[in-house]
């Protein structure tokens, strides 16, 4: 064994000491942070990524964050190479096509140099509770381009070994709302990166820069000959799967994802070329949000014991086609296809393994953000913002019933707590139950929705909806029942109720109330 290869124990040591370091980033953003899908819901994800940009660790966060930063330091490199960095630096960007997924979700880049030489970087992404735009909370139902949807950042860096860059911080904070919030976001994004850089300096201080570096190229082969492994007992074949988003987010039909996986040995392939194209609304997405989506499925179903790192995706080859759903181009609005479309791929690769492996599946469930974003200014003209996603039932398995009132798969946020809710936002939770007979029947039965209403406190408050599995509900399994469809409705204080799509923008008054029923899960087996 070389000097500097590290033996399994110190191996083992190292792996879990870069885990800590992914999971000190999302805890530190999380108490230093000002806005509360922040500090409460925690909406972010961290991870830490060797030189190249290949991921080495990342915390127990959002699926689909994750997967996406495989791939933002990579892409990253390509437009600020290695050689421009310098110790101290912290680059900010959230552009979809740099490894990315939609404008909210900002990520801080944080290069961790070693006696000078660059030896990994530090990420936090987190949602921005705005980023401009022609809505506030920075999602616009109503975008038909990128431009739309608010502020692109390409990389830029704000952060320096000198302290912040004013003029650039000054320039992105003048383009959103609630600048004083979106301030302390960022401050703790530096603080946190710069918490990781100490971390990985100490462990390269106590076993040396080499064997650290030898080790991380140890822990990408080991994480690629268990996927390997976990392919090999997938019987060699072809697969197919589709499944559908409600509609184009303009008024129009359901639109496919339809997944191709092809079985060769201890290599996949998962071709998405069947997709439907790009569409009008903001449901688009990119080839990074198909790459997370494919990741998540592969390690649910084949592979949970698989360090999550750049050697998972050696033997993984994922297709999409340009001017497609999943690869749009730049200039295409994917503020909603982050969350909604990215579930709808796994659903798709899921449904692929329906007939191979049904005892593994769950039925279908709520496999959407039920994102309601509600908008308004204090009398001192703050904004604020509250993004509330709601869980609904989970789909049955070959075992037992669903659960109720979670999420499932690609997303992995809390709630924020009423009581935060009512005392940050022009709110108030009138009820809280769960939705009653939501659930597809079946030998077992899915689990159940939530209902929840929402008491406007405020004289004018924007709403938007950024929802799905109301047109197609929940599938079930093995001839289980499909769960209900999720419904949004208004009850205006002065006039008749009224439903909501799931891609809208209303503006509400004083003493109107918002009532969420979400999706109930899909049966298992037939009654």
């Amino acid at each position: 064994m070389s000097a500097t290869t590290a033996d399994p124990f110190t191996l083992e040591v190292i792996s879990n000491a870069l885990f800590g370091m992914a999971e000190e980033i999302s805890l530190t953003v999380m108490r230093a942070a000002r806005s509360p899908l922040l500090r409460e819901a925690g909406d972010l994800s961290s991870a830490m990524t060797d030189h190249q940009g290949l991921l080495i660790s990342q915390g127990r966060d959002i699926p689909m964050h994750m997967g996406v930063m495989c791939f933002t330091v990579q892409e990253f490199l390509k437009r600020v190479p290695a050689d421009k960095l310098q110790p101290g630096d912290v680059w900010f960007l959230n552009l979809p096509e740099v490894g990315g997924n939609h404008l909210p979700d900002v990520k801080a880049i944080r290069p961790i140099f070693i006696e000078g030489r660059l030896l990994s970087f530090a990420v936090s992404l987190a949602h921005w509770a705005d980023t401009g735009g022609a809505v506030a909370g920075s999602y616009v139902p109503f975008a038909r381009d990128a431009w739309a949807e608010g502020l692109r950042i390409s990389p830029l860096r704000v952060g320096t070994s000198a302290g912040i860059e004013r003029e650039k911080l000054d320039i992105i904070l003048s383009n959103v709302r609630g600048a004083a919030e979106r301030e302390g976001d960022i401050l703790a994004q530096i603080a946190a990166t710069l918490v990781a850089e100490r971390r990985f300096k100490a462990l390269c201080e106590a076993h040396g820069a080499d064997l650290i570096r030898n080790a991380i190229s140890q822990l990408h082969d080991i994480s690629e000959a268990r996927m390997r492994q976990a392919i090999m007992a997938i019987p060699d074949g072809i697969y197919t799967g589709e499944d559908f988003l409600d509609d184009d987010a303009a008024g129009g039909d359901p639109v496919a994802i339809r997944v191709r996986i092809t079985i060769e040995g201890d290599e996949a392939t998962f071709d998405f070329t069947e997709t439907a194209d790009a569409v009008a609304g903001p449901i688009n997405t990119t080839p990074f949000i198909a790459g997370a989506s494919v990741y998540y499925v592969i390690r649910a179903l084949f592979g949970s014991d698989i360090p999550p790192n750049g050697g998972c995706f050696r033997p993984v080859h994922i297709r999409t086609r340009p001017g497609s759903i999943l690869n749009p181009g730049f200039d295409k609005p994917v503020v909603g296809g982050n969350h909604e479309t990215s579930q709808r791929i796994a659903d798709a690769i899921f449904r692929a393994f329906e007939h191979l492996y049904p005892e593994k599946l769950t039925a279908g469930g709520p496999t959407t953000s039920g994102l309601l974003l509600f908008a308004g200014q204090h009398e001192d003209g703050r904004w604020t913002t509250l993004y509330e996603t709601h869980g609904g039932g989970e789909g049955a398995r070959v075992d037992r019933d669903g659960m109720p009132a979670l999420r499932v798969h690609m997303s992995n946020v809390m709630n924020t707590p009423a009581e935060v809710i009512e005392a940050e936002y022009p709110l108030q939770i009138a009820y809280q139950r769960l939705r009653s007979g939501s659930g597809g029947a079946g030998r077992h039965r899915g689990g159940e929705g939530q209902h929840r209403a929402y008491r406007v406190t405020g004289d004018t408050v924007s709403l938007t909806t950024m929802f799905e599995r109301a047109v197609i509900p929940p599938y079930g399994l093995e001839g289980g029942e499909p769960g209900k469809l999720f419904a949004v409705e208004v009850i205006p204080v002065d006039s008749q109720p009224y439903k909501l799509p799931g891609k809208t923008n209303v503006t509400l008054k004083r003493g109107d109330i918002v009532v969420v029923k979400s999706c109930g899960g899909g049966g298992y087996g037939k009654s």
